[in-house]
């Protein structure tokens, strides 16, 4: 297809400045926050892992997809992505896929689980160190300086919020595996593009500005203790569809429904795309194999992305001389996961 006009984010796994592009945000999305935070690590080693040696390069986009993106992108408004597991909603990283291309550094990433909680996100408080140090100071007969910041960290939400001129890009992975109350937490951060720093509040007559620790490893510069963003984060928001979410958090995000490989026109050209970033155009024709095998095979039983990119290395690395092996492993690692040791579902 050709790419419109509008497209910030293009699919194409080439970088480029392209957010730069980027309108105005409209007025109720319009935020600003300072002092303006401009460093930036670069793309980590994690993006690599998940994109391929070749990037996000020739992975085969849906146009709805990359509609949907775009328009997170021009709305600043986070992306709700949402498909059965494997289906490729971090293995394809649209996140990382986002910040390779946009070139928007590192990915901030927040895995969520049952016990985690807003404030986990946003910062955390060490202040039990900070007491270990007062009193460590009081029995060596020094004098104590405090600087409280030493005890702040912020978490991946608190370090995508912080005021750039560049949005972050934030991966909130798997955001249905959390606690009930976890997606209404949410809505206020998302919704204000800021919070506060309660320790940092009780001080801010004396002390306005205090650098505290990010979630990058750096440190970062917060006036009268609260974050408040500039540039809105792009935030990509998972989940394997194991839970419905309140309405109030579902008409602040876009939806992007992902439809496993194996049932979508564009599975096979994906994979494919997928495949070749990670394993380069070597054995094509047995990777072509295991493809088809991949998508073919029990319809209607659940597969992941990872155990086709499993079978592969394998298959090429420890069985290359054995076809009759080569075909009894990748059978094996590509079993269904909705069926039983014996086969049986």
């Amino acid at each position: 297809m050709t790419t419109p006009d509008w497209f910030v984010f293009r699919g194409s796994g080439e970088p480029h400045d392209g957010v730069g592009r980027l309108p105005a945000p409209p007025p109720w999305r319009d935020f600003d926050g300072g002092p303006v935070v401009d460093t930036v690590p670069p793309l980590g080693t994690e993006s690599t892992r998940r994109l391929g040696t070749r990037g996000a390069g020739g992975l085969t986009w849906r146009p709805q997809e990359l509609e949907l993106i775009n328009s997170a992108l021009y709305l600043r408004r986070p992306l709700l992505v949402t498909g059965d597991p494997g289906s490729g909603k971090s293995t394809l990283a649209h996140a990382h896929a986002l910040a390779h291309e946009l070139g928007l550094g590192r990915v901030l990433h927040w895995p969520i689980v049952s016990r985690t909680t807003l404030r986990d996100g946003l910062y955390t408080y060490d202040a039990i160190a900070r007491l270990q140090d007062m009193q460590m100071a009081a029995e060596l007969g020094e004098p104590y300086t405090e600087d409280i910041g030493e005890y702040l960290r912020l978490g991946p939400l608190g370090t995508a919020l912080l005021p750039r001129a560049k949005p972050r890009v934030l991966l909130v992975d798997e955001l249905d595996k959390s606690d009930i109350d976890l997606p209404n937490d949410l809505l206020n951060a998302l919704e204000e593009g800021e919070f506060g720093i309660a320790e940092l509040q009780r001080i801010a007559r004396r002390q306005p500005e205090v650098e505290v620790l990010t979630d990058d490893g750096d440190r970062a510069p917060v006036a009268n203790g609260k974050v408040r963003c500039r540039a809105f984060p792009i935030v990509v928001m998972t989940s394997n569809g194991e839970r419905d979410f309140p309405a109030p958090l579902l008409r602040r995000c876009l939806h992007l429904d992902l439809p496993s490989p194996r049932n979508d026109e564009w599975g096979a050209a994906r994979l494919d795309a997928m495949v070749r970033a990670h394993f380069g155009d070597t054995d094509t024709s047995g990777n072509e194999e295991l493809i088809r095998a991949f998508l073919e095979s029990s319809p209607g039983s659940l597969r992941a992305a990872d155990q086709l990119l499993n079978a592969i290395y394998l298959t090429q690395e420890a069985v290359r001389d054995s076809e009759p092996d080569r075909q009894r492993l990748a059978e094996l690692l590509m079993r269904p996961l909705d069926q039983g040791e014996h086969g049986t579902r």
